[in-house]
């Protein structure tokens, strides 16, 4: 019977098709106005297979027309899952650098696109390790997330690795090593400082210096790459220490030139220390790629924008984020995942003359 008259408008196969004037606010009203179990609606809004496809859609259909909502904290009570997922930046080794670097805006743009598109909210934590070591498990244990995605180990990778130990639903974008107990995806950054060092002698660099802070495992690698590639092409490698944070990093870079060691070639450890370098150079009247070549580490969207335009390891961050969602989904589930290092590849463009 529609409501507030005295007529039926139920159609032949037993559904009420009085429209809006019906007030339905709960499974109950909703199975009233379709003629099935409130079980069975609950099913059909869930996308459960169990309900035919006819049934599902036309349940689907009148809770569109109803403006129905099923209560989603109560769905989630009972699920005991939250739809959030943290994602946390710790900075141990470098507590100036910021969340808008580019790197850490690049990929949290793709992990947002991921995640949203899986389902999820996403709760966005900068961590600032201090003597206690529990940063993570303050996360892990809050209650408010059914996963945690780590961007960068640090110099924390003890910390993540003991955490991992008991709490499954945790991926981290950094670099993996041989029994390692976290999951890891990320570059593998050997190779990409390799490449980076390889390149630079391919193009007759000769005096070559590496830009960067080594206390984090993977610029740590970075150095590793480059310097193995040097002692094999029979030359040196000096390494000037330069922090992530942006303010610090002209400066130390201005201070190294100043010391009249005329380095015709950077491996930097990342794009925005090689765009500062460049900075740089340009201020002291070195001409790149005629007096200094440069390459960076990353292949951001700004490299292409730098003038001249940068050359650069890339790290594939958009899939490193799709893989780092599905397999972050997998455990949450409760499967295995296995670790990813994905291989970097050289992207030339003028800052070196190769």
């Amino acid at each position: 019977m529609a409501a507030g008259t005295g007529e039926n408008t139920g159609s032949s196969d037993g559904t009420d098709t009085s429209g809006p004037s019906v007030e339905v606010r709960t499974l109950a009203d909703l199975a009233r106005v379709a003629g099935v179990s409130a079980g069975t609606v609950s099913r059909a809004l869930a996308g459960k297979s169990l309900v035919n496809t006819e049934t599902r859609e036309r349940i689907q259909a009148l809770a569109r027309q109803y403006g129905f909502r099923p209560n989603q904290m109560a769905s989630k009570l009972r699920s005991r899952r939250t739809g959030v997922i943290g994602v946390v930046i710790p900075l141990g080794h470098e507590k100036r650098q910021s969340i808008s670097d580019p790197f850490f805006l690049t990929l949290l743009g793709h992990l947002a696109d991921q995640l949203t598109e899986s389902g999820y909210d996403l709760m966005l934590s900068r961590a600032i390790p201090d003597g206690t070591s529990d940063w993570l498990e303050r996360i892990t244990g809050s209650g408010m997330v059914d996963g945690v995605l780590v961007i960068g180990q640090s110099d924390q990778s003890d910390v993540i690795d003991r955490v991992a130990a008991h709490y499954r639903p945790l991926v981290v974008w950094g670099n993996y090593r041989q029994g390692q107990a976290h999951c890891v995806v990320g570059t593998d950054n050997e190779i990409g400082g390799r490449l980076a060092a390889e390149h630079l002698i391919a193009s007759g660099a000769r005096r070559l210096a590496f830009l960067g802070d080594t206390t984090g495992i993977e610029i740590a690698m970075r150095h590793r790459g480059a310097a193995m590639a040097a002692k094999e092409g029979g030359l040196p490698l000096a390494h000037i220490p330069v922090n992530l944070a942006t303010t610090e990093m002209g400066p130390q870079i201005k201070a190294a030139l100043a010391m009249h060691v005329d380095y015709d070639g950077f491996v930097c450890a990342s794009d925005l220390i090689a765009m500062s370098a460049l900075r740089v150079l340009y201020e002291t009247d070195r001409a790149v790629p005629d007096d200094t070549q440069i390459v960076g580490f990353d292949d951001l969207p700004l490299a292409a924008q730098t003038m001249p335009p940068l050359t650069t390891i890339r790290q594939e961050i958009a899939e490193g984020a799709r893989v780092m969602v599905e397999k972050l989904k997998a455990r949450i589930e409760g499967e295995d995942t296995s670790s990813l290092a994905m291989p970097p590849s050289l992207i030339v463009r003028r800052t070196t003359r190769g």
